[in-house]
């Protein structure tokens, strides 16, 4: 694995220009063009007031369109970053058969482009929470912290998506319907405390709310956000040993997975 690092190093302009490639391609003949990287939160925002502000809210909560969008934020960047890293040896099928490089470089550089979009998404986000009265604290500073342990996850992902796409071209229906169902399993549309602490299941009482945090990395991460941008704290630090340690685990398994067939790609694609 430390020879297969050298080498992506080694190929860190390939990268760098892939997302370039990648960034040009999703704002190609768009009017505003990269613009759109600001008016998307800012559009949500309209939303989120509109449903959160005054259809749907939670009394014990202020400013509820703030920690939603603090956590579809992130949320957006995930889904982007793994729908398309599962695509990308397909998708790049042309350079595989042409030029010699390290087969992770295209998942690797979707996960990139993406978390770029979502860095320039950001200073938006802080303006709209200082419009809303939310104050920035500076827990903020913490923030790199989950978006490196969301990167591990998200790579460690799309590695073991994309190889399965190679050989079994249905994987991404599949996720389609996963990531809807996945979505819904993480606290994004509603608070973390609305989730019961006791269930009664065939006889016996479970506690949802923690094996949704312990099976669900995502719902861990996502929670940090919310910790750090809106509650201005971190009520749960053993989420980010444990996410962290997952994340590491999946990255891992990902990449030997990944590894372990790539050498057939270029003959199925």
């Amino acid at each position: 694995m430390l020879i297969g690092i050298k080498e992506l190093w080694a190929y860190r302009e390939l990268i760098y220009t892939l997302v370039m490639r990648d960034l040009k391609v999703r704002y190609k003949n768009s009017i505003l063009g990269i613009m759109w990287s600001w008016l998307s939160p800012l559009l949500m925002m309209l939303v989120f007031t509109l449903i959160f502000g005054f259809l749907w809210s939670y009394q014990d909560l202020e400013n509820t369109h703030i920690l939603f969008l603090s956590a579809l934020l992130p949320w957006n960047f995930f889904v982007g970053a793994v729908m398309g890293g599962m695509t990308s040896i397909i998708g790049g099928g042309h350079l595989l058969k042409k030029v010699y490089f390290p087969r992770e470089v295209l998942p690797i550089s979707v996960a990139l482009a993406n978390l770029v979009n979502f860095l320039m998404a950001m200073p938006v986000f802080f303006i709209l929470m200082w419009l809303s009265g939310v104050n920035i604290t500076p827990w903020v500073l913490l923030l790199p912290i989950p978006i490196f342990i969301q990167m591990l996850f998200i790579i460690g992902i799309a590695l073991i998506l994309a190889t399965l796409e190679v050989f079994f071209r249905d994987t991404h229906m599949i996720m389609d319907v996963a990531i809807q169902a996945w979505f819904f399993l993480t606290p994004i549309m509603y608070p973390r405390d609305v989730l019961p602490q006791q269930v009664t299941v065939w006889g016996r009482t479970i506690d949802p709310r923690a094996w949704l945090f312990w099976l669900n990395p995502m719902a861990s991460i996502i929670n940090t956000y919310q910790d750090i941008l809106y509650y201005g704290t971190l009520s749960a630090p053993e989420f980010i040993f444990r996410t962290t340690v997952t994340a590491t685990v999946v990255l891992i398994v990902g990449y030997i997975f990944f590894r372990k067939f790539s050498g057939r790609f270029g003959e199925l694609v």
